[in-house]
């Protein structure tokens, strides 16, 4: 299941910083607004440490963690909705992703200059949602004055349509996102064709240093998180002892990127599974609610048509017993059919015919 998070914000706020310390894939991340033109995409594994408690018992060949894709996509600008600093290619590519993560500059530094010339995250953040808020407003427009055409000629879903879109304009038109917004299932799949940007979910991540300044993010729409993209920078080009033992120093439990991969996914509402043996041990990667054969799928999409059962056992228990043997010689193992639910840490052997 290929998800992505976009990374976003004005130019010189450290999203290109915080993209490489995530990916260490070391894109430019210089000093002036539009270094990024092109998005950058880095494949980012999730920590997870249920697989190494398993992989300890099972000892595979080898261990594959669930991942999650981040984009960093170029600063946005005042104006972006209308085209200003190629806002346009730019609003295409955050409409590509599945959340955001919007980086907010919160620390004073005269070696790099801000877009507007002074810190304000409240007044960045601002700026950027508005973009975003305008982007939608465009399209929502668009669509009502061709919804409002066929309502007038008694469409009944153009009717029911008219109605959820003059419900998402006039929250856009009074500056507010439209993922304040609550719709009912049947309007869910029509607002999922408008493809809306202000509507994806969001993580606003504060980026501080020693100089930042106290702000108030209670009414902010979206989880919020702290961390100082350029030590984790640093923390990332460390050996995993010495990155351990620097985490330990800082009296931290685990750094605050993996803080913001283990945020983003469940943000998306994703949940992992796992299989293992001496093959391997592997996390997967599922919507929360999906059921085994859909969850048979991702491994296989022959796994899913030709479903059976699966074997079933919770990670923790699986790690109590230290053996799939003795599992099942005290009945921990379930049988479960094409109804079952997936839960958070799974572990699953899929029975499929022919």
């Amino acid at each position: 299941m290929s998800l992505s998070i976009g990374i976003v914000g004005l130019p010189n706020v450290g999203k290109s910083t915080l993209f490489n310390a995530l990916t260490k894939k070391g894109v430019e991340a210089s000093n002036y607004p539009f270094c990024t033109i092109d998005p950058n995409v880095g494949i980012v594994q999730v920590p997870d440490e249920r697989l190494d408690k398993i992989a300890a018992i099972s000892q595979p060949a080898k261990i594959i963690p669930a991942v999650i894709e981040f984009t960093d996509i170029a600063g946005l600008v005042k104006g972006a909705s209308e085209g200003e600093g190629l806002g346009n290619k730019f609003l295409s590519h955050i409409r590509e992703c599945d959340a955001i993560c919007e980086v907010v500059r919160n620390f004073e530094d005269p070696n790099i200059i801000h877009v507007d010339g002074k810190i304000n995250p409240q007044s960045d953040r601002e700026t950027i949602n508005l973009e975003l808020i305008l982007a939608d407003l465009q399209t929502v427009t668009n669509r009502l004055d061709r919804m409002s055409k066929d309502a007038k000629r008694g469409d009944k879903d153009a009717i029911k349509n008219e109605i959820v879109l003059t419900k998402i304009k006039a929250t856009l038109e009074n500056g507010q996102a439209a993922r304040t917004l609550s719709f009912e299932d049947e309007e869910e799949k029509f607002v999922k064709t408008l493809h809306l940007l202000s509507i994806k979910p969001i993580i606003y991540l504060l980026n501080i240093n020693d100089t930042n300044r106290e702000i108030d993010t209670s009414k902010w729409d979206g989880l919020v998180i702290k961390l100082n993209a350029q030590v984790e920078s640093e923390i990332a080009n460390l050996e995993p002892a010495d990155q351990q033992e620097f985490l330990q120093e800082l009296g931290l439990e685990k750094s605050g990127l993996d803080k913001l991969v283990q945020t983003s996914y469940s943000l998306l509402d994703l949940i992992s599974f796992f299989t293992t043996g001496k093959d391997e041990t592997r996390a997967w990667t599922i919507k929360r609610g999906t059921k085994a054969p859909q969850a048979a799928g991702v491994i296989h999409t022959d796994f899913e048509k030709n479903f059976i059962k699966a074997d079933v056992i919770s990670w923790n228990k699986f790690v109590e017993v230290s053996s799939e043997a003795e599992a099942r010689e005290k009945g921990l193992i379930r049988l479960e059919g094409k109804e079952y639910i997936m839960q958070d840490g799974d572990i699953c052997n899929f029975k499929v015919g022919c």
